[in-house]
């Protein structure tokens, strides 16, 4: 014999809830990355110029991407839609850098 509750609400065993990976494959569904990598052949104010040119962050930001890509190997150097990430690494690329953009 049903319950009350199967019976008052017999939708409540159909109903199914994302879970937390889908909540973050949509949030993030369509953000993209762009990936600065080192660079021994340009000097560090240079680089740094490109990366404020490219994204428009002040002088400190564009320091610190620099410095990680520097240290590290690369750096995220911006986040967005694919077809800024494509326009911002089209403009780092205009002085050789090396970038790649990637699904985030």
């Amino acid at each position: 014999m049903p319950t009350e509750l199967e019976i008052a609400e017999p939708w409540i065993h159909e109903r199914s809830f994302p879970s937390l990976d889908d909540e973050r494959e949509t949030e993030f569904a369509d953000t993209y990355v762009v990936i600065l990598y080192n660079d021994d052949y340009h000097d560090v104010d240079e680089v740094a110029l490109q990366i404020q040119k490219a994204t428009g962050y002040n002088k400190l930001k564009a320091v610190e991407i620099m410095l990680e890509a520097h240290l590290r190997g690369r750096a995220i150097c911006y986040t967005g839609s694919e077809a800024e990430c494509e326009k911002v690494a089209g403009v780092l690329r205009q002085i050789r850098l090396q970038v790649e953009t990637d699904k985030f």
